[in-house]
């Protein structure tokens, strides 16, 4: 695939959650800690993947604006629509980017709950399938990202 301002903002929101659970994980050790060393440098590498990620993501928009890139990714999407909220209703670029991101965090922390020893098979299951509406909302969002890029660059 490649890359949009969709698929760009997406993987900053995940960078900036990688980072929010580094700095939880390091501020739950003590000063001493060998692991700290290792979180630490896991940390520097990932602040520099947000820094070339924001950096990409001016360089996209600005070509994009110039008509250099491909705004849109067009998918042929073949999954259910169960439980899934439509992103329709969103019309302004920093809602959908704001809810892309949201997205990503819940993901995050469903998954989380589904690694969870102490759980019954039946509720893994539900929340598999909670992963997999957020998911696909989380796509639709990258597309709306890309669709409002798209509209308000063929209106400049």
């Amino acid at each position: 695939m490649a890359e949009t301002l969709g698929s760009l903002v997406d993987k900053l929101s995940i960078k900036h959650l990688r980072l929010w659970h580094l700095d939880e994980d390091l501020n739950a050790l003590d000063s001493d800690d060998p692991k700290r060393e290792e979180l630490q440098a896991k940390r520097a590498l990932v602040v520099g993947q947000q820094k070339d990620l924001a950096e990409e993501i001016d360089v996209f928009f600005g070509a994009a604006l110039r008509g250099e890139v491909k705004l849109r990714d067009e998918k042929v999407k073949l999954y259910l629509n169960r439980g899934v909220r439509p992103s329709d209703g969103i019309k302004k670029l920093g809602e959908a980017v704001s809810q892309l991101a949201e997205r990503n965090a819940r993901i995050w922390h469903l998954e989380d709950e589904a690694r969870r020893t102490d759980l019954p098979d039946a509720e893994i299951v539900a929340v598999k399938r909670k992963i997999d509406a957020a998911n696909q909302e989380r796509n639709d969002l990258m597309d709306k990202v890309d669709e409002i890029l798209a509209r308000q660059a063929k209106d400049e």
